[in-house]
């Protein structure tokens, strides 16, 4: 923690949501941007973190683990298949590690259903764009409404989706399923991702189909409200576009479009994630603010792991 409170956090990875994650944090008054770390000196990424006057580096993992000072956060934005390396790598360094990769490593993560889990696990998932956009509202309607079955649509512009995303689109199904599944407790879940090569690119857009019993107009609406409120605290470019109920089924869409900093406006998949990593890192950040919060967190380590989405009951 440095003299102005803000916890020192640093990027591993370079790509899309490595670059848009590095300029979000720079605005944060609770994390301090230390460095941004790639593996190719010549990638486009870290030019334009250099330009933009952030810290770099160019070994990679190596660059965090030489540091002066372990950093109080890490941001993994590599890809799912170096993750596990990267966290066992920095498991001795007191560093809490946000995965905004597809790797299912860590303990699964949704802000506004289960941000008091953060200080309890070291390595937290981020899911993907997708679980962030969708399970908000899944939880909130499976909490009150007996669900059979869930399918969730998502569609990212091409030139929203980078190339280590592109090598994890078999993980990105398979981790966004499992957490739907644990979030919801619904057992028959399927998840589409189609990545559109349509011109002017495609905004962000999740759509989601849920068979059920007892379901009420007035009731999913209420839900699929409030849940879309809590993650406009963060995400403000959150929208619901279409909500309907038909006897045993409901039809929801949501867009999202960026904030428009380093990526543009159909990019919402990027915002979203960062967004959420980051809501999650000034969270562990305001815990660390407090004495008691800095012992919760020291403890981690030895308290037993819950059932996804669950909160300690002492939380």
């Amino acid at each position: 923690m440095n003299e102005a409170g803000r916890v020192s956090v640093s990027v591993l990875g370079t790509g899309l949501i490595g670059i848009d994650l590095a300029s979000k944090i720079m605005r944060s008054d609770r994390l301090d941007l230390r460095l941004v770390a790639g593996r190719d000196a010549t990638s486009p990424g870290l030019s334009q973190a250099a330009r933009l006057g952030m810290p770099v580096a160019t070994r990679g993992i190596h660059s965090l683990i030489e540091a002066g000072e372990p950093f109080d956060a890490v941001f993994d934005a590599t890809n799912a298949f170096f993750h596990a390396e990267h966290a066992e790598k920095l498991s001795a360094l007191d560093t809490l590690l946000i995965d905004l990769t597809p790797s299912r490593a860590g303990h699964m993560v949704v802000p506004t259903v289960n941000k008091a889990e953060i200080v309890w696990h070291r390595d937290i998932s981020m899911v993907s764009c997708g679980g962030q956009a969708s399970i908000p509202i899944l939880n909130a309607i499976t909490k009150v409404h007996e669900i059979d079955y869930i399918e969730v649509v998502t569609t990212a512009a091409t030139l929203s989706v980078g190339r280590g995303t592109r090598m994890n689109l078999d993980e990105y199904v398979e981790t966004t399923q499992e957490a739907i599944r644990g979030f919801t407790g619904v057992k028959d879940v399927k998840v589409i991702l189609n990545i559109s090569p349509a011109r002017p690119p495609a905004t962000f857009r999740v759509a989601m189909a849920l068979l059920g019993k007892g379901l009420t107009t007035d009731s999913v609406h209420s839900l699929v409200t409030g849940a879309a409120r809590e993650i406009r605290s963060f995400v403000e470019g959150f929208d619901v576009r279409a909500c309907t109920v038909d006897d045993s089924q409901i039809f929801i869409a949501v867009e999202v479009t960026s904030s428009g900093d380093r990526i543009p406006r159909y990019a919402g998949n990027l915002d979203i994630i960062n967004s959420a990593a980051i809501h999650v890192a000034e969270c562990y950040a305001v815990d660390r603010l407090s004495t008691p919060g800095r012992r919760r967190h020291e403890q981690g380590n030895s308290r037993p792991r819950g059932p996804v989405g669950q909160a300690d009951p002492d939380s």
